[in-house]
Parts: structure tokens; sequence; C-alpha cells
């Protein structure tokens, strides 16, 4: 088995954003609840909890729009964009999800863990430097990169995004900076309404921001698929020296704000070919921290699978599932890629 730790806390519940709304305190109390069960309970280390420093915050966004988050704290509801509320509870839930992930990058990276999921909220990738957006409101994966360089002189970071939409606070963040490769799979055009092929990075960034934009309706063999033969290729040229992932749980074959149609065996196996590159590239040094995902039974059974997957539990049949897929969409999103890509990434084939 593996040491993985993970990171939660029970004040996150305090985020509530709206009674109907879809990123909802019951996301984690059901994840949480799969955790305490027989087949799962003491397998996994805690991750220590702190909240981030208003320093690590500015690494990506403005001191003004921090300002403006923490002025929220304590008050019953604000409203920070259309679809992005807070409560009284959201502002240290925030801070506290940013620092647990950066905890556990801090662990994984000195060896005391071998990988880690943080398992919070509110998610992170859609917000951008200077604004709450889609239910986020610090970028966590995004400051938990630019810790692992600041704190711990890490030279290059892949940073994995699988939702169902696309990180465009992530992406922003990155996409002139060669050190960080971005690379996102996300349902297309769809909120936020970025993440195209020809959106590749800017000046000595370019190359580094991969999307791979997907109609409605891929499921796990698609995207096992996309990972073995996008990613991977990708991935080991880059050679990163730790690898991050934005988990997000909404390509989940029944999710309410999706069309995807991936499986927990799906999530096991996307897991799993990521572990089958990161061995060879960072020693299996992977972080995850948890984005969408509002079917709660999917998500429970989801986040297991990838659990199982990073404790060593479990190892997932990644050239089974791949050949239940359909490859003209695999093939697609291949030549996609290699239109805009070939000439940064020799390994990158049709």
């Amino acid at each position: 088995m593996s040491r993985t730790g993970i990171f939660k806390d029970r004040r996150f519940i305090n985020h509530r954003p709206g009674r109907f709304h879809p990123e909802s305190p019951k996301r984690l109390e059901t994840i949480y609840a799969m955790l305490e069960e027989p087949e799962m309970a003491d397998l996994f280390q805690e991750i220590p909890v702190r909240r981030a420093k208003k320093e690590e915050l500015c690494w990506v966004h403005s001191p003004d729009y921090v300002d403006k988050v923490a002025e929220t704290d304590g008050k019953d509801h604000v409203a920070l964009d259309p679809d992005t509320t807070t409560s009284a509870g959201s502002y240290e839930a925030a801070l506290l999800a940013v620092g647990g992930l950066c905890e556990a990058i801090s662990l994984v990276i000195t060896g005391e863990l071998d990988n880690a999921f943080a398992l919070v909220r509110p998610p992170g990738h859609h917000a951008e430097q200077d604004r709450a957006m889609g239910f986020c409101l610090f970028n966590n994966v995004a400051v938990g990169a630019r810790y692992a360089q600041q704190k711990h002189d890490i030279e290059r970071i892949l940073v994995i995004d699988w939702d169902l939409h696309h990180g465009n606070g992530t992406q922003h963040s990155f996409e002139e900076d060669p050190s960080i490769l971005y690379f996102s799979t996300h349902q297309y055009p769809y909120y936020p309404g970025t993440g195209a092929f020809q959106e590749l990075g800017k000046g000595k960034g370019q190359g580094f921001t991969v999307n791979v934009p997907l109609s409605v309706g891929h499921g796990d063999g698609e995207y096992v698929g996309i990972f073995e033969k996008i990613l991977n290729p990708i991935a080991t040229q880059f050679n990163p020296d730790l690898i991050l992932i934005s988990a997000g749980f909404d390509i989940y074959e029944g999710d309410p704000l999706g069309g995807m149609r991936v499986t927990p065996e799906g999530f096991a196996g996307l897991m799993r070919s990521v572990m089958d590159f990161a061995d060879g590239c960072c020693d299996g040094k992977i972080v995850v921290t948890l984005e969408g995902g509002y079917e709660l039974g999917g998500l429970r059974d989801s986040v297991k699978t990838v659990l199982k997957e990073l404790a060593g539990i479990s190892k997932a049949p990644v050239q089974e599932i791949l050949a239940r897929a359909d490859m003209s969409r695999v093939e697609s999103s291949v030549r996609g890629v290699f239109e805009h890509h070939a000439r940064f990434w020799k390994d990158l084939i049709i």
C-alpha cells in the first residue's frame, strides 16, 4: 500500500452558497461518511489543518480581491457573481481549502506521504486573479502550484484538470509560464466558454496549455484513451517534478450539470493512467484536489475508486477500459491536439 494522505475538515460544511445551490455541503458530508465505512476506515493519513496566508493567496490573486473575499467573513449572504455566493463560514472554508492543499503538497514533496487527496470545498479552478466565478472563491490548485515552487523550489509542475468545465482561472494563471503545464479535458462549448484547441499559451508559455475540448457523451474508454494517447506522451516529455490534479466528478454519467458518461471504473482508470507515468517522472508525487461533482452517489463512489487507486488497494485495468473506447472520438481529439501542438511535443503522434 502507498502512504496516502487525505485532508478534510468539518468546517467546509459551513460554506453554504444557498439552499438549492448544486455546490452543497452534502457533497462533502457524503464523501466523509464514505471514509468511515469499514473498508475505508483507517487506511489514510490525515493531513494537518491550516489556513492559507494572504501572502500565499497573492501569488495568484490580487490583494484587493483577497480583501474583498475577506470582507464576506461572518456575513450571511454575499453574491460575488451570479453563480457564486458566500455565507458566514465561506471565507474560513476557502482559506482552509487552500491551506490544506498546500500542506498536502508539502508532505508529498518531502516524502512523508506518497500521494494525497484534498477533500475540500469551495472548489477553485474557475477563480480568476481578481474575481470569483463558477462556485469558486480562491484558485486552490493554482495557489498550490505556486506554493510548491516558492516554498519547495519545484521546477516543473503538471496540472491536470478532468472537471466537466474548463478551468479558465487556472489556465490564465499559468498561460505565459513554461514551468507549469496545464492539461484540461472539458465539455465544449460549455460554461465558461473557454478551452478551445487553439488556446495553447502565450509568449514563452506557448505549448504549455493543452486543451482537449469534448462534445457530450464521452465515457470511460474515450477519457482513458485521451489520457493514454495525448497526456501520457506530452507529460513524459515535459517530465514534471510534481503532478497536481483538479478532480471534477461532474463528468460522471448521471451528473445533473453534465453530459458525459464516466463511471467509477472510468475514474479509477484515469487515476491509474496518471499514476503509471508519474512513477517514471516524479516518483509518483501526485496531489489531487476536489473540484466539481454534483450527483451524490456517483461522487461518493468515484472518489472512493480514486482513493483506492492512490492507496494501491486496487489497480484499474487501463488497457481493458481503453479497448471499450469509441476510437473515432479519441482520434478526433488526438488530431485536434496534434494540429496545434505537434511543433511543441515531438512524442505526440497521430
